[in-house]
């Protein structure tokens, strides 16, 4: 069995990448286990400048906020503002205070710099504006898409005014309280101004739609895709603060699809730009369903992002998670030899790319047991998602990363 896994394993580069797909994927997808740790940064940030120089990829998404990650792709492409001032406002969930995503950012603006439009990298968020404490107000994404349909269309059939919008969406701080989150009596989303908003957000959308040949011509296409952000962005975030203001038991799984929703409309958004590397938990980018139990509640289970995607795309999605050996620095020590991890700590070549095809030859009939991780903040593979995926990234070792992780496993 030793000597098969040994066969299995492949070193991390574009071409062997390509080599165990079926088909060139619009989507190529890295997942992690864990957040913030430098060495699953680093290997990320290699691949890319790979598929740039070998592949012509000119675009990397990452779980963060999907509206802030503007913020970054104008620094990269046209220099607006400072590298400081980009990774504490172009980022969420903390990821911001981290070395690797510092210097992609810093290597992607120097990369860019002389080239012209249609040779420079992009860089996204994918993830919705929310955070474990709640969601985001809907006023920049509402209003950005009105502005531009102001700017474009008819008057007359714009369904409201921008004076509407500003009175029905009121103070910010409605939307973004904290108590929300475990008090659904607290949410503003299911208010008659909350209402009114999703009917108008609908029909804003809906124009946007309806005269795209129009709207690209007058402006840009650039333009026309960035609206439509604001449009998904507003309706999305709207349907989230609904649900968090209701008190069924459907809340929870209705806001965790919600979440892997709008993560998943992004990323078919970017398919249709061009190559693009997803960067991301392994949990969200998975063709599986994904699951959580939270406090005294039933497993939850929704489909994640990864699953939404290959049903849209099939062959043109691929997914290669990311497996750990050890992260000594938050006690997880060497994985037991009869799991996945454990299987392949052994190995000599580190980092490796896992060809699952003939991982699962080499096992034959033995199915790894499922490791247990001791820190929360780490998501083990789960061996009954073997099969839906193209390949493991093995790293034996997570070196302890200059700044902790923001979040735990999602």
């Amino acid at each position: 069995m030793t000597a098969g896994i040994t066969d299995a394993a492949h070193v991390v580069d574009p071409a062997t990448v390509m080599g165990l797909l079926p088909a060139r994927p619009r989507l190529l997808a890295l997942g992690e286990p864990t957040h913030g740790e430098d060495d699953l940064l680093e290997l990320r940030n290699d691949l890319f400048r790979q598929l740039v120089e070998q592949e012509g990829y000119r675009t990397i998404a990452i779980e963060s906020d999907c509206m802030m990650g503007l913020v970054v792709d104008d620094y990269v492409t046209s220099g607006t503002g400072t590298l400081d001032d980009v990774m504490e406002r172009g980022f969420s969930h903390e990821w911001g205070a981290f070395a690797g995503n510092r210097e992609l950012v810093r290597w992607m603006h120097a990369h860019n710099d002389g080239r012209p439009a249609c040779e420079q990298l992009r860089f996204a968020g994918f993830d919705g504006p929310l955070e474990i404490t709640g969601a985001a107000s809907p006023r920049q994404a509402l209003t950005e898409l009105h502005a531009y349909l102001t700017a474009w269309v008819a008057a007359d059939l714009l369904p409201c005014t921008a004076e509407t919008l500003d009175r029905l969406l009121d103070a910010d701080d409605r939307w973004t309280n904290p108590a929300a989150m475990m008090d659904p009596s607290q949410s503003v989303g299911q208010t008659p101004d909350a209402t009114q908003l999703r009917l108008l957000a609908d029909d804003l959308v809906t124009l946007l739609d309806t005269h795209t040949p129009q709207l690209i011509a007058a402006s840009s296409q650039e333009d026309w895709h960035r609206s439509r952000l604001y449009g998904r962005t507003a309706t999305g975030l709207l349907r989230y603060h609904y649900w968090m203001a209701d008190t069924s038991p459907s809340r929870m799984p209705w806001l965790l699809s919600l979440r892997d929703s709008m993560m998943a409309a992004n990323l078919l958004a970017l398919a249709e730009r061009g190559p693009t590397l997803v960067s991301a938990h392994n949990g969200h980018l998975q063709r599986d369903k994904s699951t959580m139990r939270m406090w005294d509640q039933p497993l939850l289970e929704w489909w994640s992002a990864g699953a939404i995607v290959t049903a849209h795309l099939g062959e043109e999605y691929a997914f290669l998670a990311t497996a750990l050996g050890t992260i000594r620095h938050q006690g997880v020590d060497a994985p037991p030899p009869d799991t996945v991890e454990g299987l392949l700590y052994a190995l000599p070549q580190q980092p490796c790319l896992i060809d699952v095809r003939q991982l699962a030859a080499a096992l034959a009939d033995a199915t790894p047991a499922h490791r247990e991780s001791p820190w929360y903040g780490y998501s083990p593979l789960d061996p009954a998602h073997l099969a839906g995926t193209d390949g493991i990234v093995f790293v034996k070792d997570a070196r302890r990363s200059e700044t902790p992780p923001a979040f735990s496993n999602d």
